[in-house]
């Protein structure tokens, strides 16, 4: 008798529970808080992995989504106790351009099915990152909030979680310690490879393909406003497009040295760190992955000269002295000319 008392108890809170989530509205919240406000509350997957179901109704207030129902994003869900596989939500029923319900005004989704990313989870690959992974669950916060996992802060931080190699080389980059120092211009993940049209490096449409690093890098180092008010010279990436690196590159060359070949990736330090692929006791090597035979007289040379400033040395003055000639020469020629043609036309003007 009193394991059916138990029973009926169980069976007419479920139909209370019921009635209340179908009455809707914004009270959907805390109905569906009952069971998912209990911390220890969680799902064992198939593969043995406990996920956790506990939502925690702060960080939801908190959130972007503060004024939808739970439904609006589990519409699989159609009454309480619900039962059966809840699928993962999708995002599409509100991202998309043309939107009635005030989302972004992009076509994220598009973006991101041609991504990295949407490729490989379209391939069935289940660790491939999806919306959730990046923006979170029931804590999405616009980017520019600090608490956001994508504002740019946190950003390294997300991408890590996957790239872990990639994210402990990077805490060691210039880039980085420029950023934690306060310089919030420097480089994140984003910044270079995209945020929902990640490509991978060997396609032409990535942003870090071999012949599109150096305008991906010239984006801020060509910048007299994002790198120049930090004592950062501009100068590199005119002076690299004038070298037969950057001609070559210019003109689709696929195998020429571009900026990451020689300042490296991911763990870009600065030139005077023993570490850095350009030190000077480095850069045998560095140009040795090309160059067979780079011994120490590589190391001797200025790189990224302008040819235009005397801090350029000899190559200044060379510089400058084959201007001049050029320019006598040429004023010689066509001073020559002039002189030829005028003779002609006296002579053909005595003849007559």
């Amino acid at each position: 008798m009193a394991m059916a008392g138990r029973k009926g108890l169980l069976f007419a809170l479920g139909v209370m529970l019921a009635l209340l989530f179908l009455a809707g509205g914004a009270e959907a919240v805390p109905k569906c808080l009952v069971c998912h406000g209990k911390p220890t509350l969680s799902k064992t997957l198939p593969s043995g992995r406990v996920v956790s179901l506990f939502v925690d109704e702060k960080l939801l207030k908190a959130s972007a989504h503060a004024g939808r129902t739970c439904t609006d994003c589990h519409s699989d869900i159609t009454a309480i106790p619900h039962r059966g596989e809840i699928k993962r939500v999708s995002c599409t029923r509100c991202h998309f351009k043309g939107n009635p319900v005030g989302a972004p005004q992009k076509d994220i989704y598009v973006e991101y099915a041609k991504s990295v990313h949407g490729v490989a989870a379209a391939a069935g690959k289940t660790k491939a990152p999806v919306c959730q992974d990046c923006h979170g669950n029931h804590d999405i916060r616009p980017p520019k909030d600090s608490a956001s996992q994508m504002n740019k802060a946190r950003i390294p931080e997300t991408c890590g979680r996957c790239h872990l190699a990639v994210f402990s080389d990077y805490r060691e980059s210039v880039h980085w310690r420029a950023f934690v120092g306060g310089k919030a211009d420097s480089a994140v993940c984003t910044d270079c490879h995209g945020e929902h049209t990640i490509r991978p490096h060997e396609s032409p449409e990535s942003p870090t393909y071999i012949s599109r690093v150096p305008e991906t890098c010239s984006r801020c180092h060509a910048s007299v406003a994002i790198v120049g008010k930090y004592g950062i010279k501009t100068e590199q990436v005119a002076t690299y497009g004038r070298s037969f690196h950057g001609i070559a590159i210019k003109y689709g060359g696929k195998t020429v040295a571009n900026c990451a070949s020689c300042h490296g990736v991911h763990d870009i330090r600065p030139s005077d760190d023993p570490q850095s692929a350009v030190h000077t006791e480095n850069i045998p090597k560095t140009c040795g992955k090309c160059h067979t035979g780079a011994n120490v007289n590589y190391a001797k040379g200025r790189i990224h000269v302008d040819p235009t400033k005397k801090e350029a040395g000899a190559v200044y003055w060379v510089s400058l002295f084959f201007k001049w000639l050029t320019i006598l020469v040429m004023v010689g020629l066509v001073a020559h000319i002039s002189l030829d043609l005028f003779r002609r036309f006296r002579r053909r003007g005595s003849a007559h």
